[in-house]
Parts: C-alpha cells; sequence; structure tokens
C-alpha cells in the first residue's frame, strides 16, 4: 500500500536490498549460461535480460512507483512484459518468477498482487513446459510452490507490521496517556497545596491579624482618658504579633506549629483557651476526658487548627460570652468539641453560600481538615440558640502481642 510503503523500516529497507540482489544474480546468471551454450541464443538472451534489468532499475528511481498503485501497476506490466521475453529466450527466466511475486503482493495489494501472482505462476508453468517440450508435474510444482511461499512470506510480514504498528500506536496513546495522568497529578497537587496553604493562613495569620486588630481597636477606645489600659491592649497586640511573626516562619519552613513544640495537645489547646481569653475577654474552658495518648503530628495540628478557627469565629463573629472546648480520648477515636452562647446562624445558609462567617471559609476549612484525615465534622447551631462543633478523628490502635 502506498502509505504502508513510505514508512519503511530498517528491515523493509535490507529486504529490499537482498531482493534488488536477487533479481541481479538471477539475470547474470542467465546471460553467464547463454553465453557458456549452456540454455539460448546469447545475443537474445542478453538483450531481454538486459531490458528486464533497466526496467527493474528504473522502479525504485521512479517516485510515482512508490507513491500510487496505478503507476506501480503500470511497471509492473511492463516489467513482465520484459520478463516474458527472457522467458522466451531462456528457460532460465523461469526464477525470476520468484521475485516478482514479492514485488506484485508488496505493491499491489493482497487481492490484486494475488491474480498477478497468479498469472505470473502460470506464465512460469507454460515457459518451462514450452522449453521442455512437455508438461510435466514437476515442472508445473517449482513456480506454484514458489509462489506459495512468497505468498504466506509477504502475507506473514503484512500481519506482523500491522500488529507491530497497531502495537506502536497503543505504546504512543499510553505514553500520552501517561502524560496526561502526571499533568493531572501534578495540577491535582497544586490544588491540594495550594488548598493547605489557604487553610493554614486563614488559621493562623488571618486569626491573628484580627486578634491585632480587636486589640487596637479596644487600646483606640481606651485613649486618650485610660492611657494605661490602651498600653496595655497594645502590648497584647505586640506580643500576638510577635508570635505571629513565629508562626508565619514556622509555616514557611513546613515545620508544627509553635503552640506544638515540646507540649502535647492538650497543653497546647489550655495555651489557646489562655490566649483567647486574655486577647478578646472570651471566657473559654478547656475540658479533657479520657487517657490521653499520643497522636500523629497531621492530628494534633488539625485539631489545634480546628480549635483555633472555632474560637475566633466565636470572638469576631458570634459575640459570645463563654466558650466550652472538650477534648475526649475514646479507644480508637478522638473527640474535639467546642461550644459558644453566641448569636448562632444557619448552617444550611452556609452551605450554600447565601451566608456564612468570613464569606464561609472557616467551616469548609474546618470539614476538609477533619475528611483528610479519614474523621468527620459536624455543626449544629441555629440563630440565638449559640454554635456547637464536633471532629471525631480515628486514633489506629497499637497492635497487642499474643502470649506465646
Amino acid at each position: 500500500m502506498a502509505t504502508e510503503r513510505s514508512r519503511t523500516t530498517p528491515v523493509a529497507r535490507v529486504l529490499q536490498v537482498c531482493l534488488h540482489l536477487l533479481v541481479a544474480g538471477l539475470l547474470a546468471l542467465a546471460v553467464a549460461r547463454a553465453l557458456a551454450g549452456r540454455d539460448g541464443d546469447p545475443a537474445a538472451v542478453t538483450a531481454a535480460a538486459t531490458a528486464t534489468a533497466a526496467v527493474y532499475a528504473a522502479g525504485p528511481l521512479v517516485g510515482a512507483v512508490r507513491r500510487s498503485r496505478r503507476a506501480a501497476a503500470l511497471w509492473l506490466a511492463l516489467l513482465g512484459v520484459t520478463w516474458v521475453g527472457l522467458l522466451v529466450a531462456t528457460q532460465d527466466g523461469v526464477w525470476l518468477a520468484f521475485p516478482l511475486y514479492f514485488l506484485e503482493l508488496h505493491l499491489l495489494g493482497r487481492r490484486t498482487g494475488l491474480v498477478a501472482v497468479g498469472l505470473t505462476a502460470a506464465a512460469a508453468i507454460a515457459g518451462w513446459s514450452w522449453h521442455q517440450a512437455t508438461f510435466g508435474v514437476a515442472g508445473a510444482i517449482g513456480p506454484a510452490l514458489g509462489a506459495a511461499v512468497a505468498t504466506a512470506t509477504v502475507l506473514g510480514y503484512q500481519a506482523l507490521y500491522r500488529e507491530s504498528e497497531e502495537r506502536r500506536r497503543l505504546i504512543d496513546e499510553l505514553t500520552a496517556a501517561r502524560a496526561d495522568l502526571a499533568a493531572a497529578h501534578h495540577t491535582a497537587g497544586v490544588l491540594a497545596e495550594r488548598e493547605r496553604l489557604a487553610r493554614e493562613i486563614h488559621d493562623t495569620l488571618a486569626q491573628s491579624l484580627s486578634s491585632i486588630q480587636l486589640l487596637l481597636r479596644a487600646a483606640q477606645r481606651a485613649l486618650p482618658d485610660r492611657t494605661g489600659t490602651a498600653a496595655g491592649y497594645v502590648e497584647q497586640a505586640r506580643q500576638a504579633a510577635q508570635d505571629n511573626l513565629a508562626e508565619a516562619r514556622r509555616f514557611v519552613r513546613a515545620l508544627a506549629p509553635a503552640d506544638l513544640e515540646g507540649v502535647s495537645l492538650p497543653v497546647a489547646l489550655e495555651r489557646l483557651c489562655t490566649t483567647t481569653t486574655a486577647h478578646s475577654g472570651l471566657a473559654v474552658r478547656l475540658t479533657v476526658s479520657g487517657e490521653p495518648v499520643p497522636l500523629a503530628v497531621p492530628q494534633e495540628v488539625a485539631l489545634l487548627r480546628i480549635a483555633q478557627s472555632a474560637l475566633g469565629n466565636a470572638v469576631r463573629h458570634a459575640e459570645a460570652s463563654h466558650a466550652d472546648v472538650t477534648l475526649s480520648y475514646m479507644e480508637s477515636e478522638v473527640a474535639l468539641d467546642v461550644f459558644d452562647d453566641g448569636t448562632g446562624f444557619d448552617p444550611a445558609a452556609v452551605a450554600a453560600g447565601a451566608a456564612g462567617r468570613e464569606g464561609g471559609f472557616g467551616l469548609p476549612s474546618m470539614r476538609a481538615r477533619a475528611r483528610a484525615l479519614g474523621g468527620t465534622f459536624t455543626v449544629e447551631s441555629a440563630p440565638g440558640e449559640g454554635t456547637a462543633l464536633a471532629v471525631l478523628l480515628p486514633v489506629p490502635v497499637p497492635a497487642t502481642e499474643e502470649p506465646s
């Protein structure tokens, strides 16, 4: 086929060279035998062989033969005419039928090629029988067997070539799919990291900046009459800014929160409750139930950040006067509950995006933290009835050794 011939492989090029050498060798053999007086008139055989060689050599040089099946058919017809002339001049011309089989099957396609092979085999048998002056089965077996071998070889090669092309196409598709998958993984990783950064900024820097803003407003209201009180607020704001700077540096270096360095989660929550009360005036009480067990760093970070975000919402939005934080250690789970007696809100409205604290980012951030660790996050609230948040995270149970 034209499209297949235009994409010759190294193996196909080697086969082409071998075919050219075979044709040249058979023509040279016919001429040599004629010159030796073994078969045919030397002048006639040399002329027919020369004409056949010239026509054969012109085929690879004419680009249309490789591109057009019609041009290939015309070239093969002309080559067939010169070959028949050689076959008439000498019986040795019958051996050229074998390379002709390959050319016809390769250039003409399966159906037309098989017809051409049949005609060539019939001409070879007829020419051999004419030179022998008799028809014999042995004379017919050679060309017929050669035609069968050539047909099987070419069709087998074409089947292998199609299979190879199909495999190459599948490999290209697989490579492209793997590249797309890698790009999708990269995009997902970028989005996940962006979401993580957004949660960290919201639960750390944004919360602390809001506390600094509240303290500075309180100091502004105390001036100029109560300079001592204002100075206390400014000092608290300065300390909050210092803590915020330390948190930002640890955040950039992807370290654990400063509140968890060297201390357990209950101690870190106790510090959070004390700091929140000192900075905002919100009375916060911490209750720890169960036997504290060591948790993975991601779990401790998630629980601390959720508590920070929940208390920050209670201070800035709920106008609460009291909040309870409960940390419960159970056999295979750890729970964090935060309740405030503030104004409350409608959770359904927040989920729908119609309303919500801080544009609705705080609650989705807390829920995402819990789900990322295989936990659950629930919110119970109503206007005028306060808010209760509950986080439940699984705790791996250490394997116990069985008595021997």
